[in-house]
């Protein structure tokens, strides 16, 4: 199983943006996605934006991954 990780962009050149999660900031290709603005969230999975979401759902997919680490 593969699991997709909400991610806020922090910044963009070409086809390529650093996104972070919780501090952790990792490189991601946005190439198959419409054009991004710096603080968009997008779902990274195997260093490919995949997906935008709007900030409320990401911040609520977050929240839940919190919780199922503390169970």
């Amino acid at each position: 199983m593969c699991l997709a990780i909400p991610m806020q962009v922090k910044s963009l050149e070409g086809k390529n943006a650093v996104v972070e999660v919780e501090g952790v900031e990792r490189d991601a290709d946005v190439s198959f996605l419409e054009p991004l603005m710096v603080g968009d969230y997008v779902i990274v999975h195997a260093g490919f934006a995949i997906q935008k979401l709007d900030e409320v759902e990401a911040l609520k997919t977050l929240e839940l991954f919190k919780e199922l680490e503390l169970a």
